[in-house]
């Protein structure tokens, strides 16, 4: 069973019809014990990084996330709930994030080169380029394939767990991998087939331990 984080941010409809899809029974929910229940974890989030932490410390989840996280628990983190997986956040101020994953998150406007006139938020499709060996949560995605992405911030200091980039300008970190805890700055429930494969993938136990 696949939990998913409900504390009250981020479109919770989008990945659960993505995993319906995939026959992947699902748990929506708040409730740490309900949670520690699921096989593995999925931790949405769109909007700012400060009110998420928030609402995650509101409700005890960050203690939860963690303590599920060091018993070895598989953790994908999505766009926002990605960005949650490292230190701190320097959205609007210093934000602390889960501390699962070394690095924090910087604004994405001052790493674009403004020859390019890119817009921010970074918002589109792009090609992943996968670090070798791919990492399993990758498993079947191609050099290429593009997946949707939507974000203003983007992680750095973060070279070690980095799994795959894309190109939006520089490089920006597409999904991160360490042990058991997994994200991805894209949406993989809004990428089409590609999406559905990292779902798959992350559902069937590839990249992080049951």
């Amino acid at each position: 069973m696949v939990g998913i984080v409900d504390y009250g941010v981020g479109n919770l409809f989008s990945l659960r019809s993505s995993l319906a899809v995939l026959g992947a029974e699902t748990l929506v929910s708040g409730d740490g014990d309900a949670l520690a229940a699921a096989d593995r974890l999925i931790l949405p989030g769109v909007g700012a990084f400060g009110d998420a932490a928030a609402a995650l410390r509101e409700k005890g989840l960050d203690e939860v996330l963690r303590r599920l996280a060091g018993q070895g628990k598989p953790l994908l983190g999505i766009c926002l709930g990605m960005q949650m997986l490292f230190d701190y956040s320097e959205e609007y101020g210093r934000h602390e994030g889960l501390g699962l994953i070394p690095g924090h998150v910087a604004p994405l406007a001052p790493d674009l080169p403004p020859e390019k006139n890119l817009k921010v938020p970074h918002i589109g499709w792009n090609g992943l380029h996968r670090r070798n060996p791919v990492h399993p949560l990758l498993a079947g995605v191609n050099e290429g394939d593009c997946v949707y992405f939507v974000h203003s911030f983007h992680a750095v200091d973060c070279a070690e767990s980095v799994i795959a980039t894309a190109e939006y300008g520089p490089e920006v970190t597409a999904a991160v991998a360490r042990g058991n805890v997994m994200g991805t700055q894209f949406h993989p429930e809004k990428s089409g087939a590609v999406g559905l494969g990292i779902l798959r993938n992350f559902c069937e136990g590839k990249g992080g331990a049951v």
